[in-house]
């Protein structure tokens, strides 16, 4: 059954949908977007997600064509009538079409256009749970504004693809020498009980999830410490893992072909994932 999707006001079946050639968003990604995760026919986190696009748009001044309480409403019809019971919802707002290609920005009487849409997936039962996911270590050839949810994901791709020629699931992009983020999650190592994850700025995407899970872990009063880490860490860490909206808290095992610890998932990684979706599940809206 073709999907809804909404596209400027108006749920349209997948295959009406569309969006002019001109629009910026398609030209220049000159666009932000979020994914929020359903579970049980509930949207996780929708407030952390609402408040990011806003920062977003700010951050690149593009105007926001919907107010909270009404994106609410459209992500929850959304949900009504995909009958969406695990999986995302994906928003993008491009800055529109102002009919001809020019780098400068248009006018702002230019409406952004705005795009949602449902994907089905297997967020709670994901095998690579239960044996953790390999990864490779990428130069990060990204753009310096991490911090601002944009649709230039270009390199990130790029990165994944790398990953999959390798034989493994993902990519740690690196700077510096040291570990940003993953090609579309946060990185965390775990050593003598201690969580280690790079601190907030533009290198890194604030991640929703992340400041849920370093909030619980917290509370829990497991010992956080923000700060860069090197691969050469990582491969003599503990443990390690990802967070990310779709993944939630995700083990990973080996780093550069080097396995860490026993090989197997470890414990902070699913004590995490557990507190997260328990607690996650409550604020479900």
């Amino acid at each position: 059954m073709s999907r809804i999707v909404y596209v400027n006001g108006e749920y349209l079946p997948e295959e009406e949908a569309k969006v002019s050639v001109f629009d910026r968003g398609f030209l220049f990604a000159d666009a932000v977007y979020e994914v929020t995760s359903i579970l049980d026919g509930k949207i996780l986190a929708f407030d952390g997600h609402a408040a990011r696009l806003q920062r977003s748009l700010d951050e690149l001044q593009m105007q926001n064509p919907i107010s909270t309480e009404d994106l609410l409403e459209v992500h929850r019809e959304l949900v009504k009538r995909n009958e969406l019971k695990e999986g995302m919802i994906y928003l993008q707002v491009s800055r529109g079409n102002p009919g001809d290609r020019d780098f400068a920005f248009p006018s702002e009487d230019v409406k952004p256009t705005i795009v949602l849409f449902t994907q089905t997936a297997n967020l709670l039962n994901n095998p690579k749970i239960d044996i953790g996911m390999k990864v490779i270590s990428v130069d990060d050839q990204r753009w310096a504004r991490r911090d601002i949810k944009t649709t230039q994901l270009l390199f990130p791709s790029m990165a994944k693809m790398m990953a999959k020629a390798a034989g493994v699931d993902d990519a740690w992009l690196v700077e510096d020498g040291h570990v940003t983020e993953g090609s579309s999650n946060n990185a965390y190592i775990v050593k003598d009980g201690k969580i280690i994850t790079r601190h907030l700025g533009s290198e890194i995407l604030h991640g929703i999830t992340r400041a849920a899970v370093l909030a619980y872990a917290e509370a829990a009063q497991m010992q956080i410490e923000e700060r860069p880490f090197t691969i050469e860490e990582a491969q003599n860490a503990d443990e390690a893992f990802i967070t990310s909206a779709s993944t939630f808290v995700m083990p990973i095992v080996e780093v550069d072909g080097v396995m860490l610890g026993d090989g197997k998932p470890g414990k902070s990684a699913a004590r995490l994932r557990e507190i997260y979706l328990d607690e996650s599940r409550k604020q479900a809206l």
